[in-house]
């Protein structure tokens, strides 16, 4: 009961971190939308508020696969989950910094 409670916070968490960062950055984009840059800083913002929010949607589903419903079903379900998130994380990182992870910083 308690963890489910603490999966759904974590969850809400993740949609809080995504929907004020999307405000954020329309916002900030409209302040600047006359200028050549603004385009790019939406994105990256944008970008940035997806890969926190993400972050936390993984934890809420660890949460539940670990200590809720640890089932096989349930861990494969989460290992799917966490490989296409891995991916989009990994591409929205390339668009933010202009490099794959892995990458020196020049």
């Amino acid at each position: 009961m308690l963890l489910d409670l603490l999966r759904a916070l974590v969850r809400a968490e993740g949609v809080a971190v995504v929907v004020v960062g999307t405000v954020y950055a329309l916002g900030c984009y409209l302040r600047r939308w006359q200028e050549e840059e603004a385009y790019r800083l939406l994105r990256q913002k944008l970008a940035r508020a997806i890969l926190l929010g993400l972050e936390f949607l993984i934890a809420g589903d660890i949460i539940r696969t670990v200590a809720v419903d640890p089932t096989l079903l349930n861990a494969s379900v989460l290992a799917m989950i966490v490989l296409i998130r891995t991916f989009l994380s990994t591409t929205l990182q390339l668009e933010v910094e202009g490099r794959w992870p892995w990458q020196k910083r020049a």
